[in-house]
């Protein structure tokens, strides 16, 4: 009975957590679905096939995917240093570099969008793929700091020690010693900072100003419209990335994991 009740559980949150999903392929290729009927009347990938042949969404794809890298980088750059320190040292005023490290993460996006927005038309940021990038790492590097400065709460810095003591270059030892020890902290780090900007809708809207149009952008352009199927459609068009990136990433997590079980 047990058993019978815990499977049960699982069944029914794996269905809540795939149920989107279904429901999103089902709009996206078929056509004239309409209450009561359970099930679509006729299956097509005309919508889907239309959708992904429309420049603009290519053009918004790459434009997300080239903003979320850049910002994925930038961010792991920014984010190391910080984190090595708050994560290895302790000194006064710690907590309140914390602070404001997540003040972000506690400041409503409308206030920040706002006020990035009125400081980059000064400047001649707003509408540039260079102003998202950087607005996009206001909340992408609070959660970088945190996961790599976990990772260095942890880091044992008498490898490095050892390594320079038998002559190793500071950069050699950056590489070979302290990434490597990193090396799960550093792809889930990526991980949230390239889900965090892909997922972006108001920043980009705000200082793009029409001129950077992402998927998210398109994608709530579209659910203004009303059409479903096209709704649908680019909503699995805009999944995609998260799937195959987390995919990759567990997948390489897990290759790191079996490599130290068998050093060890």
């Amino acid at each position: 009975m047990k058993y019978i009740v815990t499977y049960s559980l699982r069944f029914i949150l794996y269905l809540i957590l795939v149920a989107p999903i279904l429901l999103f392929i089902a709009y996206a290729f078929s056509t004239r679905w309409f209450f009561p009927q359970p099930f679509p009347v006729e299956w097509t990938a005309n919508t889907f096939q239309r959708v992904i042949h429309d420049s603009r969404t290519f053009s918004s794809i790459s434009q997300g995917l080239m903003i979320s890298i850049l910002v994925s980088g930038v961010s792991l750059l920014l984010g190391f240093p910080a984190a090595r320190v708050l994560g290895l040292r302790k000194f006064r005023g710690r907590q309140l570099v914390w602070l404001i490290f997540f003040l972000p993460t506690v400041i409503p996006p409308l206030a920040i969008g706002m006020g990035l927005n009125i400081l980059f038309l000064r400047i001649g940021l707003a509408g540039t793929i260079t102003g998202v990038v950087l607005a996009h790492i206001i909340p992408t590097l609070p959660y970088t700091i945190f996961t790599l400065s976990s990772a260095f709460a942890r880091f044992d810095e008498n490898y490095e020690f050892q390594a320079l003591a038998l002559g190793a270059s500071p950069w050699h030892i950056f590489f070979t010693v302290t990434l490597r020890m990193l090396a799960p902290s550093l792809v889930v780090a990526t991980l949230f900072a390239f889900l965090i900007s892909w997922s972006q809708y108001l920043l980009t809207l705000l200082i793009g100003g029409g001129q950077v149009i992402t998927l998210p952008v398109l994608l709530f352009s579209a659910a203004s419209g009303g059409n479903p199927s096209t709704i649908a459609a680019l909503s699995l068009l805009f999944i995609a990335p998260p799937v195959l990136v987390i995919a990759i990433t567990a997948r390489q997590l897990n290759q790191h994991g079996n490599e130290i079980r068998e050093q060890y």
